[in-house]
């Protein structure tokens, strides 16, 4: 894989990644006239539940639903400009023009109002955007394995990266997919977030995994993975270095982990073999989930990495994958008890939703 590093009209950085046998220079350059990135963005510590929220009220203005002539992430045409100069590329990647957090924030760390109940700071991180193909009708699940290899090392070189960006403590590597996740720009692409905290989530897991390694000497989620493997009766897929399985106590109407066998805290640690291996047991995933319904299944799948600065010793990475999807014309909605007290009610059993998957994709 070859990566070439340029710059956009305003100075955004954008990187290419290219898996072809023999890509081009990547020298074009972005002919738009942009006007500089103006992010704001502030951080609220929230004074009853201790977690963090992110302000970022310049994102009203992004994109929102372009034509698919106007795509911005499609690579550049005469008389077309996009956020990509390039006339086609493999795998890209580049700064968020709308970022909800970025390096060029202002502000100093204080109280709001100064009475010192609610902490607040500037939103210093970073954001980018991944695009998987230059192919503006592919999905991921229609990407090939040699391609999903690249995105993993792709994911793997910007969470280095941005492991070491001033400010970030946790580095978050997510695609959302479909209209009903809330998606505004077709074109097969993800995100990654680098925040300025560790995340409420990430907070949560890491405190039950030392309760767990104090009690049992273990991690939990290694125990959860070896009883699934075991079991066998919410697998989805499975591979020699990792293994698909709906969570035995799912919130989701569809919803799915994808665990390594062996215990790294991010996915720099990966070798060559598992990243290789993710590529195949994801791709089936995937092709599960898209014939559940017989229709693309909009789904979030999300990256859970060891915070930058601790925790890494009780982190096991794994990818998400979930959706709202509860049947083909049906959304599951977070509705009382899910949005006021974090109280999920699932419409299925996880083994129910386990063995949906494995009929949507067994051979007919």
């Amino acid at each position: 894989m070859r990566k070439t590093v340029r710059h956009l009209a305003d100075g955004r950085e954008i990187i290419y990644f290219d898996d072809s046998a023999k890509p081009p220079p990547r020298d074009a350059l972005d002919t738009r006239d942009l006007p500089a990135v103006a992010a704001d963005s502030q951080i609220r510590r929230d004074p009853l539940t201790g977690e963090w929220v992110a302000l970022a009220a310049h994102r009203q203005t992004r994109t929102y639903k372009p034509p698919a002539d106007l795509c911005p992430l499609c690579p550049s045409k005469p008389g077309k400009p996009s956020e990509i100069p390039e006339s086609d590329y493999d795998v890209v990647v580049f700064e968020n023009r709308f970022p909800s957090f970025a390096q060029s924030v202002t502000g100093e760390k204080g109280t709001l109002d100064g009475r010192g109940l609610v902490p607040v700071a500037p939103g210093k991180g970073r954001c980018e955007v991944v695009c998987f193909t230059s192919d503006h009708d592919r999905s991921f699940g229609e990407l090939s394995q040699e391609r999903v290899r690249t995105v993993v090392d792709v994911w793997a070189d910007r969470t280095a990266t941005l492991s070491t960006v001033d400010g970030v403590e946790q580095v978050f590597p997510f695609e959302n997919r479909g209209e009903e996740i809330g998606v505004t720009l077709h074109h097969p692409h993800g995100q990654i977030y680098g925040y300025p905290f560790v995340t409420p989530r990430t907070e949560r897991m890491l405190a039950t995994a030392a309760e767990y390694h104090a009690a049992h000497g273990r991690h939990v989620l290694g125990d959860v993975l070896a009883a699934e493997r075991e079991t066998g009766s919410r697998v989805i897929a499975a591979g020699e270095h990792w293994t698909a399985f709906v969570p035995p106590a799912a919130r989701w109407p569809v919803q799915v982990l994808v665990v390594p066998h062996r215990q790294v805290p991010d996915l720099t640690g990966l070798t060559g073999a598992e990243r290789t291996d993710f590529a195949e047991v994801y791709l089936k995933v995937l092709r599960c989930c898209d014939a559940l319904y017989d229709r693309p299944l909009p789904y979030v799948a999300a990256w859970h990495q060891a915070p930058v600065r601790r925790g890494r010793d009780l982190s096991w990475l794994h990818l998400e994958l979930f959706s709202v999807l509860r049947s083909k014309d049906k959304l599951k909605y977070l509705a009382g008890s899910e949005s006021g007290m974090a109280v999920w009610v699932n419409d299925a059993t996880p083994e129910q939703i386990a063995e949906r998957l494995r009929a949507a994709c067994a051979p007919r």
